[in-house]
């Protein structure tokens, strides 16, 4: 009487170090991903805040539109703020609001900078606001520009 043995069959060391790189490989992959998709979650923040902190200047400048040219300068805490209860000119207002807003530009976007630029020139006149940011991985700084006539009063 013969006895037969089975063949051994199954994976090989090789197989299964093979199944391990593949596997590697695309864990990698999914890492790689996840990593690329969080860098762009925190452009998006930035460029969200970004618009915000523009239109809410627009809608200063529309609020005290008689202030023109006042908003091309630099920002001053004059105590304008509703609860502050002094009596502000426009030119003193604009000032206070350029104070305001540039500390929320800076709070709100790392490296933060901005401009307003006032083009009397044209009718009506034209304010361009722009703010500047610093990004991770950017050689360069990012802004955003926001360009808005306002006809005066």
């Amino acid at each position: 009487m013969k006895i037969m043995r089975k063949k051994n069959t199954g994976f090989t060391l090789i197989e299964v170090m093979v199944a391990l790189a593949v596997l590697s490989i695309g864990m990698l992959g999914i890492a790689s991903l996840f990593t690329q998709s969080l860098g762009a979650t925190r452009t998006t923040q930035y460029r969200g805040q970004a618009i915000n902190l523009l239109t809410d200047m627009a809608d200063r400048i529309r609020v005290n539109r008689s202030a023109e040219a006042a908003y091309e300068g630099a920002g001053a805490d004059n105590n304008c703020d509703p609860a502050g209860g002094a009596t502000c000119t426009p030119a003193e207002m604009a000032a206070h609001d350029l104070f305001v807003w540039g500390a929320q530009v800076q709070a709100l976007l790392p490296g933060g900078a901005w401009t307003v630029a006032h083009d009397g020139t044209t009718a009506p006149p034209t304010y361009t606001i722009t703010v500047t940011w610093s990004e991770i991985g950017e050689a360069a700084p990012v802004s955003a520009q926001f360009d808005i006539q306002v006809p005066t009063i």
